[in-house]
């Protein structure tokens, strides 16, 4: 059996301004819109897995806790997380927490998106076994 993540599911409070947060922040592209009401989004991000936004039913204050179980974050790998950094904070993100030495190597900085969901930027060593 050949497995291949194609998109992960992300309810949200307001689909339309979430959908416009990863669009205009992390430049995903617009691959779907259902043209109805509520409005459900896929955005593609750069290594082809996609983010089915649609309207949430309810939300828990703490959805940014990492150790809340369940899937907690999306790691995003970069080359260089100083750049990314600084490519994101001119759009608005907020950095709170350091970088930190990153599980099976390399570098993680975490942030928040526009609905407070955790996702993280990480920084693999050449070599390393998770390097895309």
């Amino acid at each position: 059996m050949k497995l291949t993540a194609e998109h992960l599911g992300l309810p949200a409070r307001n689909p339309l301004g979430l959908k416009d947060w990863y669009v205009n922040v992390l430049g995903a592209k617009l691959v779907f819109e259902n043209g109805e009401t509520p409005p459900a989004f896929f955005v593609g991000l750069g290594d082809g897995l996609m983010l089915e936004i649609y309207q949430s039913e309810s939300s828990l204050p703490d959805t940014s806790r990492n150790s809340l179980a369940g899937f907690r974050h999306l790691a995003l790998q970069v080359d260089s997380i100083e750049e990314a950094k600084a490519v994101l904070e001119k759009k608005g993100v907020s950095f709170t927490e350091v970088i930190k030495p990153a599980a099976g190597g390399g570098r993680v900085l975490f942030f928040n998106d526009g609905e407070a969901n955790l996702l993280h930027l990480v920084e693999r060593p050449q070599g390393s076994i998770f390097r895309r």
